[in-house]
């Protein structure tokens, strides 16, 4: 499975009627990179375009249509991707082959398993951390609501989760009271998030959001944590971590 971290991203481009054994060649192409191995790859069929032949394929002109471009794409490491290349190489006699630096920031598949009608479940409990933060419904982020942003930072840091609570009623060290009424529909709304992760993760998240907080309260504490799941696939128990949310 493709990694966070460096990687390549590689395009092909070759026409929709170019064949390869009496098959189109963007078909090959797919077939290639599945037997191989590939975490995924993508063919696109353009509106439109040109090559280096200087004729203009167009789905307006019927026999041009057929000469539409194909673009094909895939990210992997650059150790499979110097182990595809030769073969590539040699299928795309007439197209083009682009191989760009770039980093994966996020690799997610859902699991298929099969739902039983009574699983059995698994209790975990441990220590943790349990961060709230407290901000008002209208601060903002770089044109953004602050909590929106917030929550989308936990995101990108693999926190195991985060819930925002929109209060009713309160006031912060201002004393300002915010409230909301049938006759008052108040814009600045007590917001509360609620993280729970490990020590070592809440605290390196905890920097980053006082960097973003302006007007604002973080409170961290003590928790245990009690959580039950269902049983899992003997292969996915294997390859699973324990969750602290």
């Amino acid at each position: 499975m493709l990694a966070k971290g460096a990687a390549k991203k590689v395009t092909i481009y070759v026409n929709e009627d170019t064949q390869q054994h009496l098959n189109p060649l963007y078909e090959a192409i797919l077939s290639f990179l599945m037997h191989k191995g590939v975490a995924g790859a993508t063919a696109t069929r353009a509106l439109a375009g040109f090559g280096g032949h200087g004729v203009l394929h167009t789905p307006k002109v019927e026999v041009l249509a057929e000469h539409l471009p194909i673009r094909i794409e895939f990210v992997e490491s650059a150790a499979k991707v110097d182990e595809l290349l030769p073969t590539l190489y040699d299928m795309v006699s007439d197209g083009m082959i682009e191989v760009q630096d770039t980093t994966v920031v996020k690799v997610a598949m859902k699991e298929k398993r099969t739902i039983e009608a009574k699983q059995p479940h698994t209790r975990k409990a441990g220590k943790a951390k349990l961060m709230r933060i407290f901000l008002g419904e209208a601060d903002r982020w770089h044109d953004e609501p602050l909590y929106d942003a917030i929550v989308k930072q936990l995101r990108m840091m693999d926190i195991s989760g985060a819930t925002v609570y929109r209060g009713i009623l309160g006031y912060g060290a201002k004393g300002h009271t915010h409230k909301q009424s049938f006759f008052h529909v108040a814009r600045d709304l007590p917001i509360m998030i609620s993280v729970v992760e490990s020590e070592e993760r809440l605290k390196q998240a905890a920097e980053v959001i006082e960097q973003m907080l302006q007007d604002g309260l973080i409170v961290v504490s003590d928790v245990d944590i009690v959580r039950l799941i269902h049983s899992s696939p003997p292969e996915e128990a294997a390859n699973a971590t324990i969750p602290t949310r």
